[in-house]
This record gives structure tokens, C-alpha cells and sequence, in this order.
């Protein structure tokens, strides 16, 4: 016999008190109808089949006030707290959304077009958002609680999530989602977006061709991922790439492609499995080139070695403020290594390993941009020599929106020769000063 919940018939709406509290009850009363490991191996249509089944024979009588709209969103948030991630699983359909913030169950954000909103979407309590971040974890093979409060992790569509829980995280669970859409960005998009023009494309893709060592660098969500991806694009298919990855982020387009992904410590600490480890076996898998998602720890020193040791043409990012910061960086990352180089040798092992630097940036109105194309040309004494290739001068703000215009120095390319021979037509490399 259908369950009843004896309660008097009364209007609902998808904000009311009332349509929460029977969307719990109804939950609750799945969950002892259903098999929810059986439930869990079928495809979504079939899942929600029988979802939507067994809710007809639960619903009681009173619940004939719903509307038919109300009553597809209580069979939908139903399903999304038996299979998905509960009030989060709008946000995931939605492919403008670009970052999911969780401060705790009354506040979640979101990032659209590079703008954060704070959004409607809200957790019963602490207790509701733990089961649905405990379920994400679960679903990576993962376990977060108070021995083990922090997990980073890749979700199986490519979305990067990091979670911590108290006791560190003072004002209840937080969660960390960065989405990558499943089609990713080429360079065409990124001009239609403003991020660059057209004879910056030329000019890295003359970079790519003739093998030179590229370093992206930028801020957190600068599109330094995005830009690398994009930048692949222009790898000639019959070449054979390594990319190294703490989370598998890259969509690269050619065939012959062999993705690695570190490996964090298990519960007793044990298994880790480094950046580092990993660009050191690259090495012993003859790859033409060597793509490493980012830069972070000592497994710098590993890169430049390898740079410098016939893998030309390797690509990574580094967090970092400016080209200037980002050699700063760089130097005191492959400091952390342990192995104790005078400076002046560190830095005569980075000018001959790195080429080209490419500094991303999102601005104040959201949008992110190419800002600075520098070289690497040398040392003066024991300081290193940069020049400008290209840079994006902002003017002004209207309307919200950044205002400037992307200019060429008129310098000469160190590396014009290996361009030109190797391909590159000598226009797209010698530019007059001024604006694009």
C-alpha cells in the first residue's frame, strides 16, 4: 500500500516550506523502496524511469496540488540527491558556468564570463552538504572526513574539485569546482574573444613550428590551461606528446598523445606518485615533446634539464605575475630541488633551456587576455634579458568593460632565423611598433 503522510492538501510552490518538506519525505521514503546499488549501474534514462515509477506510487493524495511543473522539479531534485550531486546538479548542466564556490550550505557561487554571482542554490545544512561532497569523493575513489579533511580530485567529466571540511575549514565544508567544457577552446575562439589578434597567432604558432620552449604564465584563473590547450593546436600530428598532469585537464587533438596523471599518498601515506616521478620517466619514452599542465615544486629543475637535453619544443605554466616573476619563480622552484647551484649557473642553465614566455591575465571586468609575449634573449652580467614581442596596453575602463589595444614593439625576433627556417613567413615575424 502507498504510504501516506496524513498531512491536509495545501498549495505548493518550489520555494515553499511545504514542497521541501516533501521532497525529504519522499526521499526518505525512496530509500527504502529502492535499490540504489542496482539503481546506480543503470544509464540515466533508465534511473530516472524508475525514479519517476516509484514516485508515482509514493506521492500521496495531497500532492495532487502540485503543478505539473513542481512536480517534474520534485521528481528531478529527488533524483539529484539519490544519483547526483544533489542542489549542485543545475550548475553542472549549465556550460556558461566555469567555477562552482560552495562556502558552506547557504552560500554558493558561481563563476559566469569571469564574474562571480552568488546564486539561489542552497543546502538544508551542514549535514546535506557533507552526504552530497561525501558522494563526490566516493565517486573518485576517494574518502574525506575529520582524519582526512581535504581532497583534491578529477571528476569524470574533466571538472577539477577540491573539498575541505572541518576542522579546518572554520565556517562549515567548503567546495572548490572548476569545470572544462567538453569541446574545447581553439585559438579561433580565443580571437573572437578578444584574447589576442591575428598576428600573435602568427607568431606563436611560428614559435610552436620551430620547436622553441614555451613557458605560460598568469594569475589563478587566468586561462593559463585554456591558453596551453590552445597552443598544442599547432603541434604537426605526426609528433609523439607526453603531457604530465596533477589533474588530467589537457584536450589535446593530436593521434598520437600518451597522458600521465599523478597519484596522491593513500590513507597510510604510502604510493605518491610526483610530477616529478613522471617527467623523469617521460624522458625514457621518447617523446618529441613534453607537456607539463604546471610547474609547482622542484620537478622545475627536471624540466629544464630536459629542455636543455633534445626535448625542444616542450610547453608548460607557472604561476605567476608578470615574465619577470614568473624566472623569479622558476629559480626558486628549482631551488626546492635541494641541489645547491650558484645563481649565475641557474641562470645560464634557464636562458639556454627557455625561449618564449607568454603571460595571461584576467582583467578587472573579467576577460582574460594575452598581456605580454616576451623572449628570452640572454644575460647581462648575472641578471636575465627579456624582451617584448608584443603586449596589451589597457586605457581605460567604459561601461565596465576594459578598454586598450594590443601593440607590437617593432623588435626584432631573437629567434627569426629558426622561424623562417622553419617555415614562418618573414612578415608575420617583423613587425612595425604600434598598435594591431
Amino acid at each position: 500500500m502507498s504510504p501516506s503522510f496524513g498531512t491536509p492538501a495545501r498549495p505548493y510552490s518550489a520555494t515553499s516550506r511545504a514542497f521541501h518538506d516533501l521532497k525529504l519525505q519522499v526521499h526518505r521514503q525512496l530509500l527504502e523502496h529502492l535499490d540504489l546499488v542496482a539503481l546506480s549501474s543503470l544509464d540515466s534514462v533508465q534511473a530516472e524511469t524508475q525514479i519517476r515509477a516509484a514516485l508515482q506510487r509514493l506521492l500521496p493524495a495531497d500532492a495532487s496540488a502540485l503543478s505539473g511543473d513542481e512536480r517534474e522539479q520534485l521528481i528531478e531534485e529527488v533524483g539529484c540527491e539519490l544519483l547526483g550531486v544533489g542542489p549542485l546538479d543545475p550548475l553542472f548542466r549549465d556550460s556558461e558556468i566555469t567555477d562552482i564556490l560552495v562556502n558552506g550550505p547557504a552560500a554558493v557561487y558561481v563563476e559566469k564570463r569571469g564574474r562571480l554571482e552568488l546564486t539561489d542554490v542552497k543546502f538544508r545544512d551542514e549535514n546535506h552538504l557533507m552526504r552530497v561532497i561525501e558522494r563526490i569523493v566516493a565517486g573518485v575513489g576517494r574518502r574525506i572526513d575529520h582524519t582526512s579533511p581535504m581532497v583534491d580530485a578529477r571528476l569524470p567529466d574533466g571538472s577539477r574539485v577540491n573539498a575541505i571540511v572541518p576542522p579546518l575549514a572554520l565556517r562549515g565544508p567548503c567546495v572548490s569546482i572548476r569545470r572544462f567544457g567538453h569541446d574545447p577552446y581553439r585559438i579561433e575562439n580565443l580571437l573572437e574573444l578578444g584574447s589576442l589578434t591575428t598576428e600573435m597567432i602568427r607568431y606563436v604558432s611560428a614559435v610552436i613550428q620551430a620547436r622553441l620552449n614555451v613557458v605560460v604564465s598568469g594569475g589563478t584563473g587566468s586561462g593559463k590551461t585554456t591558453l596551453l590547450n590552445c597552443l598544442t593546436s599547432f603541434i604537426p600530428h605526426h609528433e609523439r606528446i607526453v603531457t604530465i598532469e596533477d589533474s588530467a585537464e589537457l584536450q589535446l587533438q593530436q593521434p598520437h598523445v600518451v597522458p600521465l596523471e599523478t597519484r596522491p599518498p593513500d590513507l597510510e601515506n604510502r604510493g605518491e606518485i610526483t610530477q616529478r616521478d613522471l617527467l623523469r620517466n617521460a624522458l625514457r619514452m621518447r617523446p618529441d615533446r613534453i607537456i607539463v599542465g604546471e610547474v609547482r615544486g622542484a620537478e622545475a629543475l627536471d624540466m629544464l634539464q630536459a629542455m636543455n637535453t633534445g626535448h625542444e619544443g616542450s610547453l608548460t605554466t607557472i604561476h605567476a605575475n608578470s615574465p619577470r616573476e614568473c624566472l623569479q619563480r622558476l629559480e626558486v622552484m628549482v631551488l626546492m630541488a635541494g641541489i645547491d647551484l650558484p645563481v649565475k649557473a641557474l641562470r645560464q642553465q634557464t636562458v639556454s633551456a627557455l625561449n618564449v614566455l607568454i603571460h595571461a591575465s584576467r582583467l578587472a571586468d573579467g576577460s582574460r587576455k594575452i598581456v605580454k609575449i616576451s623572449e628570452l634573449v640572454g644575460m647581462e652580467g648575472d641578471a636575465l634579458q627579456l624582451q617584448d614581442v608584443f603586449e596589451f596596453v589597457q586605457t581605460g575602463i567604459v561601461d565596465g568593460r576594459v578598454t586598450g589595444t594590443f601593440r607590437a614593439t617593432g623588435l626584432r625576433s631573437r629567434y627569426y632565423e629558426r622561424m623562417v627556417a622553419c617555415g614562418a613567413r618573414p612578415e608575420d615575424l617583423v613587425l612595425p611598433p604600434g598598435s594591431l
